[in-house]
């Protein structure tokens, strides 16, 4: 029996995205580097925390269109919204699904910390290997690929960082007030 996508998901999705978009849009540092511009930015912490509350495919969901919406309105963004989409799905996906294991088995914290680990990485890998391949395909040597994405590294590094060290300390706060509204699901 599949399970049915709800009006509550579709709202969960729609908030999210929405939080993640305005995060995104408002509190980001743009560095420009010579395979593309990249940001240092609170987002990240957001699609992991709703992947850790919501479960993996309402914040995979809402982390890929919330940072999709800003490609879309962001000229210097707008070639690469199909990738944000699928990246940021898949950030919030896989943490979603592996914290979602503390669910099952208790010891959520060290759930969510693996979690948030894990789906920052996945956008990290997911991120870096498309700004490499790019350039090896317009003709760059893979050494010289790899040197000009050292900045985006170093930046996405600090995003996977910080992104789930936030994302640890402030989900089980945002699941407790959303838990308290009456309004709450289960993560799927």
């Amino acid at each position: 029996m599949s399970k049915k996508f709800t009006l509550y998901d579709i709202v969960i999705v729609g908030v999210m995205a929405a939080i993640i978009f305005a995060l995104t849009y408002f509190i980001r540092i743009e560095i420009p580097t010579p395979a593309g511009p990249t940001n240092l930015k609170l987002a990240n912490a957001f699609i992991l925390m709703a992947g850790m509350v919501f479960g993996g495919l309402r914040g995979g969901l809402a982390g890929g269109i919330g940072s999709m919406i800003f490609d879309l309105l962001n000229p210097a963004y707008i070639a690469t919204a199909p990738f944000t989409l699928v990246f940021f799905f898949m950030m919030g996906f896989v943490c979603g699904v592996i914290s979602g294991i503390g669910n099952k088995r208790g010891h959520q914290t060290l759930w969510n910390i693996v979690g948030g680990i894990s789906g920052a990485l996945t956008y990290f890998v997911l991120h870096i290997s498309k700004s490499i391949i790019e350039l090896v395909l317009a003709g760059s040597d893979l050494f010289a690929a790899v040197t000009a994405c050292s900045t985006k590294m170093v930046t996405s590094g600090i995003n996977v960082i910080v992104g789930a060290a936030i994302a640890v300390l402030i989900a089980p706060a945002i699941k407790l007030a959303v838990s308290k509204t009456g309004i709450y699901q289960k993560a799927q």
